[in-house]
């Protein structure tokens, strides 16, 4: 079997942490560089239940997505949920690895593994790396769809192909627009709004899109509003996991190192119940008194 040192440095190479943003904290969190490893789970969130998953399966390294201490921190008592987390994972010898916005810079990254769940061509970056000389790192990407799709088929097939959270797809825009090109990024997207409109897209299918970051998107458009759709954080991250656990399972087959590579299937999506509105638009209530 491999050593710890050995599966990061292969997964350095895919997802270079040169690669991840300034404020970013990638890489190593936990583990002993010469302990063996043999089974390894890919998360979005490292946080507890998939924590108990990795125990439960018997993992040696859990590689998330997400960063467990983002923004530093002094302590790891186990008095705080992710000192209990880092607790675990040491007294069950699992190691915990970060791959954040190295991954999804890389090529493929994150919105590639977004854009191949909804059947799209990626055509090139949303955000080219300006390092990478040949032009396929980057943020975001921008996409052409096969055939046209009406704005309402799309999010169905972002509804239906995506994972399933309470949120599912909300959606700004003429329910029967051709949609031809489309931005994807997985996460957090309305930082790129600029990007979306340079690349005179139709659409942008993101999550967490704000109030007034997505009203000015489409009061600035010009000819025709943006369209936007916006899924839940953890549904457009979560492909990647597949993705990786592939690439790392070539790795594996490739070096001889016999690993099982597992994704989880547990939703760490924050939000549990949707209640849609069921009543009228304001418009016809009347003027208020």
């Amino acid at each position: 079997m491999p050593r710890l040192s050995e599966v990061t440095a292969a997964l350095d190479a895919l997802w270079p942490p040169a690669l991840a943003e300034g404020w970013d904290a990638v890489g190593t969190v936990a583990g002993d560089p010469d302990a063996e490893v043999g089974r390894v789970l890919f998360a979005v969130d490292p946080v507890q239940e998939i924590v108990d998953e990795a125990v439960k399966l018997g993992a040696d390294l859990l590689v998330t997505h997400h960063p467990l201490y983002l923004r530093g921190t002094t302590t790891v008592a186990a008095t705080h949920f992710k000192g209990r987390a880092v607790h675990t994972l040491i007294k069950n010898d699992i190691a915990l690895h970060v791959a954040h916005t190295n991954a999804d810079k890389a090529d493929p990254g994150v919105s590639d593994a977004l854009a191949g769940a909804l059947d799209v061509r990626v055509v090139r970056p949303l955000v080219p790396d300006p390092t990478d000389p040949s032009g396929r790192r980057g943020l975001g990407r921008v996409c052409e769809l096969d055939h046209p799709l009406t704005l309402s088929e799309l999010a169905a097939r972002a509804a239906e192909r995506l994972p399933a959270t309470a949120q599912g797809i909300r959606v700004a825009g003429d329910p029967d627009r051709a949609i031809r090109t489309l931005a994807v990024s997985g996460g957090s997207g309305d930082s790129l709004f600029d990007d979306v409109r340079a690349a005179g897209v139709d659409a942008f299918l993101t999550a967490d899109l704000r109030h007034h970051p997505a009203s000015e998107a489409r009061e600035m458009s010009s000819a025709q509003p943006l369209a936007l759709l916006d899924a839940a954080h953890w549904a457009t991250e979560w492909p990647w996991c597949e993705l990786a656990a592939a690439q790392l399972d070539e790795i594996s087959d490739r070096e001889g190192w016999g690993l099982r590579v597992h994704v989880s299937r547990t939703v760490t999506d924050p939000w549990t119940a949707h209640a849609a509105s069921h009543h009228e638009p304001l418009s016809t209530f009347g003027a208020p008194n």
